[in-house]
């Protein structure tokens, strides 16, 4: 068994990884390469080089078009009485460029007093040219879009591209995914309204 696969599945990846290590490692056209900054180069200057793991010539090319691979929440801490800004990361397997103004749905599940909140639209804010794009939204303080109580979650969904593109870069004309799925959604996790 090789140590490391020319597909877009995280088990391509380079086996020694572990699965926090995976999500920090992309296929580009030099091979499974690390992002820049990333602990695991011990260089923590995010405008770095990828550091090559494992040279794989046009690796990037040979697993098609950019997948995404985990979406996960930055927000950490969403009060309503003091406002807060949600935002989403979107990992892909291979850098991605941006135009226009993408946006993701967040589900607000109205757990908190009353109803009809949500969903929430966040509109893509960062990352072009890299793995990680960036969606964010800015909720005032005391605003009725939430309630405390309220989880909000990502649920199965296409990105909207609302007149914009997410292109794999590799080549520039191939798009990329856009569609989260009901899995990684689950694992990205909820996120609850605090007062």
């Amino acid at each position: 068994m090789a140590l490391w696969g020319i597909t877009d599945a995280d088990e391509s990846k380079p086996k020694w990884l572990t699965t926090a290590n995976k999500k920090e490692v992309y296929a580009n056209n030099s091979g499974w390469v690390v992002e820049g900054g990333s602990a695991q180069t011990g260089n923590d200057n995010a405008d770095a080089q990828p550091e090559v793991l494992c040279c794989v010539g046009d690796l990037a090319t040979a697993v098609g078009s950019a997948d995404i691979g985990e979406v996960e929440w930055i927000t950490t801490v969403a009060d309503k009485s003091e406002g807060f800004t949600l935002s989403v990361r979107v990992r892909y397997n291979e850098l991605v460029t941006v135009t226009g103004n993408p946006t993701l749905a967040v589900t607000n599940g109205n757990q908190g007093s009353g109803s009809g909140r949500g969903p929430h639209t966040l509109v893509y804010a960062s990352g072009s040219g890299t793995t990680r794009l960036v969606f964010s939204l800015a909720i005032a303080a005391a605003n009725a879009a939430t309630n405390a109580g309220d989880i909000l979650s990502i649920a199965a969904q296409s990105i909207a591209l609302a007149g914009g593109t997410i292109k794999d870069t590799a080549d520039g004309s191939t798009n990329a995914s856009v569609v989260i799925s009901s899995a990684l959604g689950t694992a990205a996790g909820t996120l609850t309204v605090t007062a």
